[in-house]
């Protein structure tokens, strides 16, 4: 913090707001699968779909989205974004059909993805290059703090008020994040490079950018495959109370919060070396889980693991997707972050269908393993990604 100047904290603490909101429109269906799902009349694996379908619609459209809109002003394009967000979560808080339901969540995932692919770099931009993965961290705050207080406190408003009430709720928040941004974001001082076409195809024609891409999609979807059916995990396995589900993602949350701020402390100078370490861990709290949730004591500790690893990869898998194309394509590292953020969701959304596999034709547990399975593979593709930088001498 001591290297960053009050003007650049102020604007990441904006960014944070913002991925505060977001990351709550995204998740906070978790604790809400169960109300929509009888709600709306549909199976809890359809609901899971609202989580899957969004996370893809995020992957297909903010690398579109981020190549045809390069050329725009950084600080015009986040707020514009911010407002399609708001219009989203009102139509969701208005939908009486999963249809309807399904396509808002569409129109608000792109105006997501975009938005933390340009701000990724934009808090990038604020600091020197060793600070990078920590102002990257700083607005990742903001996402986990949306597990904190965003998904359990949302899942609160769901419960009482029904969940469209909670979709309002979050419009509402949308609405301070766009003021927020409007007041601390100047426009960008560097003179950014413009994208092209040739760019672009050098970007996706890298084998080392689809390698990091695809530990991202791995290390996420592994979280994803047990998270996406936490609720309904708790209630069955862990034989959970509906009333302490709150307290259960209010734990959860907490516990992401201190992995998040430990993953941009520690990979900010070589983050895939970290990565590798990150990963082992994950790997180790999913397994557990199969002893763990089962005891309903145990079961919080089982939350505190999950939650700790769950998006300790954050900040890294970001920070060493730009570094990458700084080196590799210096004009296309908004759309390397936006293929990232693209590559989160791809992960979200294999993990999710996975889970959403298991729970009907295995049982519940087995998201655990499953979920294992994926992030065991991107700790391969953490330690050759790193062997390769250093043969490349690329850090």
């Amino acid at each position: 913090m001591k290297s960053f100047t009050s003007k650049s904290l102020i604007a990441l603490i904006a960014l944070a707001i913002s991925a505060f909101a977001i990351g709550t429109t995204e998740f906070v269906i978790v604790g809400l699968l169960q109300t929509v799902a009888s709600d709306l009349s549909i199976s809890v694996t359809k609901a899971g779909t609202l989580v899957s379908g969004y996370a893809a619609a995020i992957a297909i459209g903010t690398p579109i989205v981020t190549a045809m809109t390069s050329r725009l002003p950084k600080k015009g394009l986040l707020l514009s974004l911010l407002i399609i967000f708001i219009a989203g979560n009102t139509l969701s808080a208005i939908a009486d059909t999963y249809s309807l339901l399904l396509l808002s969540r569409i129109i608000t995932a792109v105006a997501h993805g975009v938005f933390f692919a340009i701000a990724a770099t934009v808090a990038a931009d604020f600091v020197p290059k060793d600070k990078q993965a920590q102002a990257i961290s700083i607005m990742f705050t903001g996402l986990t703090v949306a597990t904190i207080l965003g998904v359990p406190f949302g899942t609160l408003i769901g419960q009482h008020f029904g969940w469209r009430a909670t979709f309002l709720a979050v419009a509402v928040l949308g609405v301070i994040a766009l003021i927020t941004n409007w007041v601390s974001i100047d426009k960008p001082e560097r003179k950014e490079d413009k994208l092209t076409i040739r760019d672009i195809g050098r970007l996706i024609g890298n084998p080392r950018i689809i390698l990091a891409l695809l530990m991202t999609s791995l290390g996420f979807g592994g979280t994803f495959a047990l998270f996406t059916y936490l609720t309904p995990i708790l209630e069955k396995v862990s034989s959970i109370s509906p009333d302490h589900i709150f307290w259960m993602l209010l734990l959860y949350g907490a516990a992401t919060a201190v992995g998040n701020i430990i993953g941009g402390k520690i990979t900010n100078q070589h983050p895939v070396k970290a990565l590798r370490w990150v990963f082992l861990f994950q790997l180790t709290a999913l397994l557990l889980q199969m002893i763990l949730l089962p005891n309903t004591m145990l079961s919080h500790l089982s939350i505190i693991l999950l939650g700790l690893f769950a998006f300790m990869m954050s900040p890294g898998v970001q920070s060493y997707i730009v570094s990458l194309a700084e080196k590799l394509v210096p004009s296309a590292k908004d759309l390397a972050s936006a293929l990232n953020i693209s590559g989160f969701n791809i992960g979200i959304a294999a993990g999710s269908a996975l889970g959403g596999f298991a729970i009907n034709y295995l049982d519940y547990l087995d998201t655990a393993w499953i979920g294992g399975l994926m992030v065991l593979a991107a700790l391969i593709l953490a330690v050759i990604n790193y062997r390769l930088d250093q043969k490349q001498k690329l850090f």
